[in-house]
């Protein structure tokens, strides 16, 4: 499987999923050791491709 046609299988599954079950079935979880660019990047990915808010990290214990 080529690269493109893994990405092109992931893209299918999140669609999949997101018509069936909505945005909310979706939630994300970074740690406090990763950088702020990282911890950016997952919560834009979360809210823009997957259309959730639940986003939780370890920074906050």
């Amino acid at each position: 499987m080529s690269w493109e046609q893994a990405l092109t299988r992931v893209a299918d599954g999140f669609t999949a999923i997101k018509d069936q079950y909505g945005p909310t079935a979706f939630a994300l979880f970074s740690c406090s050791k990763s950088t702020n660019e990282m911890n950016y990047a997952a919560q834009k990915f979360s809210r823009v491709a997957l259309g959730s808010n639940n986003i939780d990290s370890c920074n906050r214990t």
